[in-house]
């Protein structure tokens, strides 16, 4: 074999220098969620002492048994809350974002582009310097320490209305429109027979994102709730995590229902990815 064969080729060295950053990536993602695994199946004194990683001395089912007797069981009221406040409030909020987008690129108006401009500045606004503001007008509206203090607010999304419309300009050929117009179809029955349908994995996208965002979204409810009984479940274990120092056995508790706090997320990522997939309208118009 010549010393030209045996010269390590340049693209190979790259190549492994890739897999090994991308396993040091996916080792430093994925061993936060091996703690928890783990340290949600331990005890008081075990994760006060710090063995929270060991594979022994495990008490899931009593952890989860005490997740859902602690305070009366508010932690599963908790959970409800959260699902209204992220899968209604996603939902509807997808909705709302797909309708807006839709119009943005496919009508037009007086204004349109000053609008979405407004739109855009909306999206450079960081959703925490809006929470003082929120509550001064929820005040004024009588709705403060209520479902819909939070529930309204998770309707808008201007990052979704730019998303959707981004969709909508990739998915949505225009003379799919035309010929459903020439077929006798109105302008809503255009919109949700083939636009809707043809636009669904941004809807799906935007969905997700929103969704995210909602069930994590911890400030917002801290501004508008005092009421335990409405708080999510990101509030929930802020108030038993506050209390551990004084009741260490609070400490399982916390940790277990972070990991039952996961759950709806990994569950919508996996039932909703089919629908990410491209060229969904590819040849549509030939």
């Amino acid at each position: 074999m010549s010393a030209h064969a045996r010269k390590p080729r340049p693209w190979s060295l790259s190549k492994g220098a890739v897999n090994a950053a991308l396993v040091l990536v996916t080792l430093y993602t994925m061993l936060p969620l091996g703690w928890l695994l783990t340290a949600s199946a331990k005890n008081a004194p075990d994760l006060v002492g710090g063995n929270s990683l060991s594979l022994s001395n495990l008490h899931l089912g009593e952890n989860l048994h005490g997740l859902a007797t602690a305070d009366g069981g508010i932690y599963f009221r908790w959970y409800l809350n959260s699902l209204l406040y992220a899968g209604g409030g996603a939902l509807l909020c997808a909705f709302i974002c797909v309708c807006a987008g839709y119009a943005f690129e496919v009508y037009r108006f007086p204004g349109k582009e000053k609008l979405f401009g407004l739109v855009l500045v909306g999206v450079l606004v960081p959703t925490t310097a809006l929470a003082l503001p929120m509550y001064l007008l929820a005040s004024k509206v009588g709705i403060v320490n209520t479902f819909w203090a939070v529930f309204i607010p998770s309707l808008v999304f201007p990052f979704g209305v730019y998303l959707s419309r981004i969709f909508v300009a990739g998915y949505v050929p225009g003379e799919v429109l035309e010929a459903a117009r020439m077929d006798g179809a109105g302008e809503l029955r255009t919109f949700w027979s083939i636009g809707l349908r043809m636009v669904m994995p941004g809807f799906v996208t935007v969905f997700l994102f929103q969704f995210t965002a909602i069930w994590n979204n911890f400030f917002l409810p801290l501004v508008m709730l005092s009421d335990d009984r409405l708080f999510p479940v990101s509030l929930g274990l802020y108030t038993w995590n506050a209390q551990t120092r004084s009741f260490p056995e609070f400490y399982p508790l916390v940790v277990t229902g972070s990991l039952v706090a996961v759950i709806p997320l990994v569950v919508a990522f996996v039932a909703l990815q089919r629908h990410w997939k491209a060229g969904l309208t590819a040849g549509s118009v030939k």
